[in-house]
This record gives structure tokens, C-alpha cells and sequence, in this order.
């Protein structure tokens, strides 16, 4: 076993390093690279040690040698916008490096709202995206992988790809539109490095030492470190897995029946309304598979005609089959189920669509307010109402995995650390989702990774642009605790940190889907803080109204605002609503409140010495209507408010 992991090691190490006398470039600095404008742009790789290095650029030579361990570094002068170029190394061999621009270069991280891609909001965009060709917008996907044992010399893969009809659908959709949005203003390439990670927590991109400051992180970082640990936990999380599946399998009686035919006997098949749940029906609350049956009646005219299948979101998989042909499958609850039906599968008069989902844990089911139809050409066909249900086999609830790959420091050493030789214009981050367990310590974990990451690049504060979270799930008709609230509250106060932003997107989000559609507009809120805190231009309106402070007079409380702009708006010339008021017993009530110039004047007849002021403190706060006349909203918050209580 120590022999196997000797050989294993060696592996590694001439994967990771180039063979002796050849010149080796790090995946960034490969064709169609963009580098950043202005700046001295470092140039690094590998040879056998003490060679020299020699780069031909724009007919001048620049010279490194490699170091006893073979890596050498040089740098270029900084370059006004332009390309595309052609870099030249050589050594004992030559690379070229082709359709190199010079341009901005912005690093693009967080979790899965960032990852999320336009292939996904395809439809939402579509007239967008097909007028879209821009060979000058270009992005470098940064491979999901993680390490505990050290910051990684290189990436394991990547290449960069122009935003071309042909490469679209690949491009993280919020990095996207904020780089289309700068190309329209500023006219120089855009480079996006895309390196994100749906699920996530803040903390797997720290590094070893700044998270040093959290000591149970940095414990369970040291942990991770030994690879018998990771490989006995996947080991047995697949064991478990394919065991409760294979149950399953073996358990569903619709599977040993071939239901998916739809050739089914379904007279004691109960009915339920979709879309729903099954736990609010008869079944009740069970686990395992559910199959489901609706007939659809379909004219001459429609029959043998290609198809589209919208079935919402299902939690958590299902596969679909129309006519006993199978039409696609998904295997857990957040992608949109979106399938095409081939030609000739639709036939006149009865069809029968057979849906078969399987609940691992949770609640089972059809996710409300989301698209349920049937389009044919230019016809849709409803899909909501009445359908027949059976339970195929019930199971316990599978058990909840490790996942490895979010651990503390691991993402910052093989997502971040491979990056930080390349000179950047800022970074745009959304996360936030992965933290809402503990949103105590989040901005503490924000400021650690903003002060390390500037630390690392070497390039002093560099704009450090967040997405504040989006609205989710129900909106509640009283003011209460939430979570999400009191992570959107540390997301404020990290505003705290020099050369920041934050783009609030609290009317942008869906209260049934934790991945809203609408990421042009966060893009569009992303680059509006760029060109102010980037880009230097004074006048921009960059976000929506902030609190600055809180002044108490009898039983009302005035609140004072920064980034007002032309003036403070109640969205939709209504009241200004979701505002909540406290006294010393911190209970919560809703309170009327009113726009006086470039403040809101807060009270409530129910709380005679208000202390505390709260806007938007929910999950989804739905209707709040502060924004500035530009258009953009007020970030919620949470604050105390000073001065007299007397009347």
C-alpha cells in the first residue's frame, strides 16, 4: 500500500511540473488569454532548473531564468487595451501563445448563483442571447476540485472561450451580463475568470493561514488533510447511497410493473392537484418513489410534432416518459425540467405522461408557481390540475452526506491559489446561501477573505464588488426571526471594508427557487458599482439607499440614508412598507412609515419608545418599496436608534 502511494506521488508530481527541458505555461496564460490592461502583467511556468527563459513580444525580448525548482517568472510592461497579440516563449523549446487582448480582468467566485450559467436563463434572455457575439468577452472556467494539503501550483484544466454563439451557454450568466454591460460603456476586452462552486461556504476560500483566526475551521482543515479520512467518508457515502437506491429499486413496485409504459390499471390510484406536495394529500408524508399519470388529449394536427416539456422543479429526481417513450430525467430538485419530445411520439386523441419521482428526504413533489405545460409549435397545453398518483415504494429517508469538497480551505487552495500570479481588475462574489446557518460570524469570514485574497495578488485594495442576498422562500404577514435577514445584515457591515460594494437583490429573487433567474439585472447592479468604484466615475448612482443612522424623538424615529441619489422613492407611489419597530422587549411589530426629504420618519401607535428599527428582516421580504429614483433598492438592516424618548 505505501509502494502504491509512492508511485501515486510521483505521478503527481510530473503531472504537475513539466518535464525536464520543456517549458511549461500555467493554463491561464493560454490562447485568447485576456491580461490586464495598465497594470505590469506577470508571466510565469516551468523549465528544468537554471534555464533560461527567453519571450518575444511586439519584437522585444524580456528574460527569466528558472529557479532550482524550475519555476521562473518574468514581467511585461503594462499595455494599453488592445490585441489580439502573440506571445513567444522559448527555451530548449518554444511556445506560443496566440489571440492574446489586453483588456480587464475580473475574478468571478462564490457558489452556485454565480456558477449558474445562460444556458440555464436561456429563455428568459433568448432575444439577448441571439444577437450576442462577442469574440472580445471571454471567460476561463476554473475547474471544480479542492486540496487541504497546499496551495496548488496550477489548475487542473480550463481554457478560455469567447462569448460566440458556439461557447454562450457556458458563461456564468451574472458574470456575463456585468462584463456586457462594461464592454457597452468602456469598449476594451473583458476577461472573466470564472471560478465558483455551487454550495459552497465562505470559508472553503480562505486560505490555511488567514483562517487561523477561526480555530474550529482551521482544526477541520488540519483533518481534511489526511486522504484516508476523505477516502473512508466518500467510500462510505456511496455505500450508502447506491444501497438506499438499489432498495429502491428493487422496492417500487411500478418499476416491476413497467408503469412508465403508462399501460396501467390506475382505477385505485388516488388524485391529487398539481402542482403540490404529496405530504398535504392522503399519501402523507413518505419517502421513496412516487409515480405519477395524466392523459392529455392531442389533436390531428399536433400529432407526430416535436415537442417541449415543462414540468417546473421537482423535488428531488424524477424521470418522465410520454407515450412509454422515455423523454429525460433529472436527478435532484433544482434545475428547471425542461425535455424534448421528439417527432412522431405524440399521437392523436389519448397520450399519457408518466412521471416517476423519487423524494430522498423532505418533502416530495411539484414545485407551485413554476411553468407545467405542453408546447407544440405555437400551442400550449396545460399540464396543472388533476393528476392520478401511486406510491411505488417507500423508503426511509436517505442519510445526509459529507460533502468534502466545502470544507474549510480547500477550494482557496486548488480555485484561488493557481490565480493569484495573474494581475486582476477586481473580483465580483455571490454567496452567502452556505452561511445562513451561522450568520453571526459572516462578516468576520467576509473581511478575512477580502484582506487575504488582496494580500495574496499582491495589488493593493482592489474593488471587491457582492451580491447581497436574494428574496426566498414564503413571505411571512408578521415580523420575524430569519436567517437569511441576519446574513443580508453581515453582508451590510462588510461594506465596512475599503473599496467594496454591494448589489442588494432583494426584488430579484423567486420565493420557490434559491436560483432566481433574473441575473442580467444583478450583473447590470454588479457593473454599476464598477464603474464607480473600477472605473472612477463620480456621478454614477452606483446602489440603492443605506442606512447611516437612526435618531429617536418621542415615539418616532428618523432614519438617515446614504446613496439616495436624485431623491428617496416608495416604489409604486405606495406606502412605504416592511417596516417593523421594538422597544427594550425587542417584539417586532409592523410600523407606518414616510418619506421627509432624504429621510424616512418611522413609527408605530403600538410601541410608545421605539429602540429598534428593522426593514426588510425576512427571508422574503416581499413588498418592501424603498428605493432611490434611479431605480435601485434600499439594502435591508437592522439598527438601534439614539437620542430622546421624550415627547
Amino acid at each position: 500500500m505505501q509502494f502504491t502511494r509512492f508511485l501515486l506521488l510521483l505521478v503527481c508530481l510530473f503531472v504537475g511540473f513539466p518535464s525536464i527541458g520543456q517549458i511549461k505555461l500555467p493554463r491561464l496564460v493560454s490562447n485568447g488569454m485576456v491580461l490586464q490592461r495598465d497594470k505590469p502583467a506577470t508571466l510565469w511556468g516551468w523549465a528544468s532548473a537554471g534555464e533560461k527563459v527567453a519571450l518575444t513580444f511586439q519584437k522585444k525580448q524580456f528574460e527569466a531564468t528558472a529557479d532550482k525548482n524550475g519555476k521562473w517568472a518574468m514581467q511585461l510592461p503594462a499595455q494599453p487595451a488592445g490585441g489580439p497579440f502573440e506571445l513567444t516563449f522559448k527555451g530548449k523549446n518554444e511556445v506560443k501563445v496566440q489571440d492574446v487582448l489586453f483588456g480587464d480582468v475580473w475574478l468571478c467566485s462564490g457558489q452556485s448563483n454565480m456558477e449558474l450559467t445562460l444556458g440555464r436563463v436561456q429563455e428568459k434572455y433568448a432575444s439577448i442571447l441571439a444577437q450576442t457575439n462577442n469574440p472580445k468577452i471571454r471567460q476561463f472556467t476554473v475547474p471544480d476540485t479542492y486540496n487541504f494539503n497546499a496551495p496548488q501550483p496550477d489548475l487542473g484544466g480550463g481554457a478560455w472561450k469567447a462569448a460566440t454563439p458556439e461557447n454562450l451557454s457556458e458563461f456564468s450568466a451574472v458574470s456575463f451580463f456585468f462584463a456586457r454591460d462594461l464592454f457597452a460603456k468602456y469598449k476594451v476586452p473583458i476577461g472573466l475568470i470564472n471560478s465558483a462552486l455551487g454550495g459552497s461556504p465562505a470559508e472553503a476560500w480562505i486560505s490555511e493561514e488567514a483562517i487561523k483566526q477561526f480555530p474550529e475551521y482551521y482544526q477541520e482543515a488540519q483533518k481534511f488533510k489526511a486522504q484516508e479520512l476523505i477516502d473512508s467518508i466518500e467510500a462510505h457515502d456511496q455505500q450508502v447511497q447506491r444501497r438506499w437506491y438499489s432498495q429502491l429499486s428493487q422496492k417500487d413496485i411500478g418499476l416491476r410493473q413497467k408503469w412508465s409504459t403508462g399501460q396501467v390499471n390506475a382505477v385505485d390510484w388516488m388524485t391529487m392537484q398539481l402542482p403540490g406536495y404529496w405530504a398535504d394529500e392522503k399519501l402523507g408524508q413518505v419517502n421513496g418513489a412516487v409515480w405519477f399519470r395524466k392523459e392529455i388529449q392531442i389533436p390531428k394536427e399536433l400529432s407526430g410534432k416535436p415537442a417541449k416539456l415543462e414540468l417546473g422543479r421537482i423535488v428531488d429526481a424524477d424521470s418522465v416518459f410520454l407515450n412509454g417513450k422515455f423523454v429525460g430525467t433529472t436527478s435532484y430538485q433544482y434545475p428547471p425540467r425542461r425535455y424534448q419530445v421528439p417527432a412522431n411520439v405524440l399521437r392523436e386523441g389519448k397520450n399519457v405522461l408518466m412521471v416517476r419521482v423519487i423524494s430522498n428526504g423532505g418533502q416530495g413533489g411539484f414545485v407551485p408557481d413554476k411553468p407545467y405545460e405542453l408546447t407544440v409549435g405555437d400551442q400550449k397545453i396545460d399540464l396543472k390540475g388533476a393528476w392520478q398518483y401511486k406510491l411505488g415504494a417507500e423508503m426511509p429517508s436517505l442519510p445526509s452526506q459529507t460533502f468534502v469538497r466545502w470544507k474549510p480551505i480547500g477550494l482557496y487552495n486548488a480555485m484561488i491559489a493557481p490565480l493569484t500570479n495573474y494581475a486582476i481588475k477586481g473580483v465580483i462574489w455571490y454567496q452567502g446561501e452556505s452561511n445562513v446557518r451561522n450568520p453571526g460570524e459572516y462578516t468576520a469570514l467576509m473581511k478575512t477573505l477580502i484582506k487575504d485574497w488582496r494580500t495574496r495578488w499582491g495589488q493593493g485594495e482592489f474593488p471587491f464588488l457582492f451580491v447581497q442576498l436574494a428574496n426566498f422562500m414564503e413571505a411571512k404577514e408578521v415580523p420575524t426571526q430569519s436567517g437569511w435577514a441576519q446574513l443580508r445584515q453581515a453582508q451590510l457591515e462588510t461594506l465596512q471594508v475599503p473599496n467594496t460594494g454591494m448589489a442588494v437583490a432583494i426584488d430579484l429573487g423567486e420565493w420557490n427557487d434559491i436560483h432566481p433567474e433574473s441575473k442580467m439585472e444583478v450583473g447590470q447592479r454588479l457593473a454599476l458599482l464598477a464603474r464607480k468604484l473600477a472605473y472612477g466615475e463620480k456621478n454614477v448612482v452606483a446602489s440603492g439607499p443605506e442606512v447611516k443612522s437612526a435618531q429617536r424623538q418621542g415615539n418616532k424615529i428618523t432614519l438617515t440614508f446614504t446613496s439616495t441619489g436624485s431623491g428617496l422613492d416608495a416604489k409604486g407611489a405606495k406606502p412605504l412598507t416592511h417596516f417593523a419597530v421594538a422597544g427594550k422587549d425587542k417584539k417586532f411589530v409592523w410600523a407606518k412609515a414616510e418619506i421627509k426629504g432624504n429621510q424616512v420618519v418611522v413609527w408605530s401607535e403600538e410601541v410608545p419608545n421605539p429602540e429598534v428599527v428593522r426593514y426588510g428582516w425576512a427571508d422574503n421580504p416581499e413588498g418592501a418599496n424603498l428605493y432611490n429614483k434611479e431605480g435601485l433598492p434600499a439594502s435591508p438592516f437592522e439598527i438601534k436608534a439614539s437620542g430622546s424618548s421624550k415627547k
